[in-house]
């Protein structure tokens, strides 16, 4: 119960906050292109029992798994934490998700008082393995994918453990890149520290303490009512990733989800085992990306908190590509949390029939570009590139925009273009690649780039080439992935969804996004809204007349009596 609702709501925002102020020290701070361009990085705040108090406006499927990495912490270091200590993590069976994701976790004192923990979450650029950036689909053992962290002490009492650091930045690509983006992470780390020691100082710490249970018990009231608003039962979905990058698929991805009055319950059994690459997950992101596809659907007002978590409860089998065992390959793991949001939107499509949308692009698509230079360094080139949201019950999707389990934002072309290596020589959108219906689906995002440097290897993370994206409530389907290498070249060819190759100095290479669904049937889309996508170079004219029956003229005119006979005979 809130005993004084205007110092609740001062609270609360104050938290959420300070939340927002680690991410932006990231952001201002960081020195890779994947980290301060593409902001694939989190931050939150934990009291001092580890639940998550607030986080964010950063990645929703990293901040899910934060309470998993505390307690990993607890379970390691207990009562020796201390001032002054931050604890880093990336183990997948220890906390962790997959080894680029490196937690930095600092404890908040205010004297002898443990009042909380500030938690940040980076996915670095390169932390070894066999492959440039370490996430490569083909990695058949967690030993190919890079250095290993258990929960363990960087900082103790305010002195950094050189020897430890070294030991890290030894089996890197890129040393000081990864350097940098942790002192990142540990600048952040104290941002909250700071922030959280002011609101201890300003309520007492056991107010705080208070004020903290009256929000996770807030989130947990307004989830449980809107929950309550929905027909209590049970909806299955399945979807599917195309397959495992090495040859075996497709992968399922079953979901039944059960609304009752005491939550929800998501029941994953029937999805995949787990796979032989490096596709599988751990249970932790399978529920982060779970809490992710809900807060979607919801109104935004409801604090991701742990709070937000109480409602849920889970089956998820053990040793399946939603619960990888060790030491299965975990790097590419990001795919298989997209179509977990999928599946469980698709699920919850006759539960929120006017929030849910059609499926996405599946990704955002992850590109790997390593590079050798001739003193012997290496550089890795990332290029996560988001495509389009589905169609929205009551909206048309939305263009080159990352999936909501993300929040990623497409690395600018003079970015990527700066190393020298290589060049971007297209970028945009392709027509007729949204999905039809009432509601049109987000178009493909496409990028041609040519290598420029005398060799670079590339890995590639996408999918959504045999099973689109789903369109909903009689809306058509998305359209597919593509890679084509040597684009324009004598040996054109198209590669499959999850490529590994080499490029050499000229050959250029397309990468093309899926299309997102459609929602609604496609010859009740207003014939206006058919016009102006035409003119806008979203539809061409035969898309117009083939996916809606709208006859657009050469003049820009909508030929009415041609349409109205299309549409008649459509009927």
């Amino acid at each position: 119960m809130i005993r004084d609702a205007v110092t609740f709501e001062v609270f609360r925002n104050a938290v959420t906050g300070i939340a927002d102020e680690m991410a932006i020290t990231i952001l201002r701070t960081a020195h890779s292109q994947l980290v301060a361009s593409s902001m694939d990085f989190s931050a939150a705040l934990c009291d001092a029992h580890g639940r998550v108090i607030a986080q964010a406006n950063t990645l929703p499927v990293h901040l899910g798994s934060i309470p998993d990495a505390m307690e990993a912490i607890f379970d390691e270091f207990g009562d020796r934490i201390r001032p002054g200590d931050i604890y880093l993590l990336n183990d997948p069976s220890l906390g962790g998700m997959h080894l680029p994701d490196i937690f930095a976790v600092a404890p908040v004192f205010a004297g002898e008082a443990l009042l909380g923990f500030a938690v940040t979450v980076v996915n670095h650029t390169d932390v070894g393995g066999w492959a440039a950036g370490s996430m490569a689909v083909q990695s058949t053992s967690i030993f190919a994918e890079g250095v290993q962290i258990p929960p363990s002490r960087l900082v103790e009492a305010g002195t950094m453990n050189e020897t430890f650091l070294r030991l890290i930045l030894r089996n890197v690509r890129e040393p000081e890149l990864l350097r940098g983006d942790l002192e990142s992470q540990l600048a952040a780390c104290h941002t909250g520290a700071e922030g959280l020691r002011a609101l201890a100082a300003r309520h007492g710490a056991e107010r705080l303490a208070g004020l903290i249970d009256e929000l996770l018990d807030y989130s947990e009231t307004l989830l449980r009512a809107a929950l309550a608003e929905a027909v209590p039962g049970t909806y299955e979905f399945i979807d599917h990733i195309d397959d495992d990058g090495l040859g075996s698929g497709p992968i399922p991805i079953h979901v039944k989800a059960t609304l009752s009055e005491s939550g929800i319950e998501l029941d994953f059994t029937g999805s995949s085992p787990q796979v032989g690459s490096a596709l599988n997950a751990t249970a932790s992101f399978t529920r982060s990306a779970a809490y992710a596809a809900l807060q979607g659907v919801l109104a935004s007002d409801i604090p991701a908190n742990s709070g937000f978590y109480r409602p849920f409860s889970f089956v998820i089998p053990e040793a399946s590509i939603l619960n990888g065992q060790r030491p299965a390959a975990r790097g590419a793991r990001g795919l298989v949390g997209f179509r977990i949001i999928d599946a469980v939107l698709g699920a919850l499509a006759p539960v929120f029939p006017t929030r849910v949308p059609a499926a996405g692009d599946g990704g955002p698509d992850g590109i790997a570009i390593g590079l050798v230079g001739p003193d012997g360094e290496s550089m890795v080139l990332w290029d996560p590139l988001a495509g389009a949201w589905g169609a929205r019950p009551d909206r048309d999707g939305v263009d080159g925009i990352s999936s909501l389990g993300a929040n990623l934002t497409n690395t600018p072309v003079e970015e990527l273009e700066r190393s020298g290596h290589i060049r971007i020589d297209g970028y945009g959108y392709l027509p007729d690649s949204g999905g039809a219906g009432r509601w049109r689906g987000g178009l493909a995002t496409f990028r041609d780039m040519t290598v420029l440097a005398p060799e670079a290897s590339v890995q590639i993370r996408s999918d959504r080439r045999k099973f689109l994206p789903y369109g909903l409530a009689g809306g058509a389907q998305g359209t597919p992935s593509l890679n084509v290498l040597d684009l324009g070249g004598p040996g054109e060819r198209v590669l499959e969804s999850k490529p590994h190759f080499v490029m050499t100095a000229g050959t250029r290479h397309r990468h093309v996004t899926a299309g997102g669904g459609g929602h609604g049937i496609p010859f009740e889309r207003i014939p206006e809204r058919v016009l102006e996508d035409v003119l806008d170079g979203k539809v061409t004219h035969e898309g117009a007349e083939r996916d809606y029956g709208v006859v657009i003229t050469e003049d820009g005119l909508i030929d009415a009596s041609a349409t109205a006979r299309l549409r008649g005979q459509a009927r």
